[in-house]
């Protein structure tokens, strides 16, 4: 557990991180669609990860649930495209630009929390 609460702190700071840096320069519409898109895209990628983490050390499990966590993600990510934007009056572009960059961004963050020994993938404690 103690990997998903520092996977859960790094996600926060990077989510942080892109507001300040993109609050700036984006209106209302804009702001609102980013917004939507970090409490779309990081739950989903908690779960994620919680999900690969209960694969142990077991290889074929852990390629398993990391295929059925990237399949989730690609539905996700239709259905945001398809959906959200004639539901609410979000900004098309910005929701599935930010829900797309939040997903390969923390994506991109789970090897670091998971670490190798002796050829089984160990979870970083």
């Amino acid at each position: 557990m103690k990997a998903l609460g520092r996977y859960a702190a790094a996600t926060a700071l990077v989510i942080l991180i892109v507001f300040g840096a993109t609050w700036p320069f984006l209106d209302g519409p804009g702001r609102a669609s980013l917004l939507a898109a970090a409490a779309i895209a990081v739950p989903v990628q908690w779960a994620s990860f919680l999900f690969l983490v209960g694969a142990g050390g077991d290889h074929t499990q852990f390629l398993l649930r990391w295929g059925i966590g990237i399949l989730a993600r690609l539905g996700i990510v239709a259905a945001v495209g398809l959906l959200l934007p004639r539901l609410a009056r979000f900004n098309g572009s910005v929701l599935i630009l930010g829900v797309c960059g939040f997903f390969f961004a923390l994506l991109l963050l789970e090897p670091v929390f998971i670490r190798s020994g002796k050829g089984t993938p160990r979870f970083a404690q």
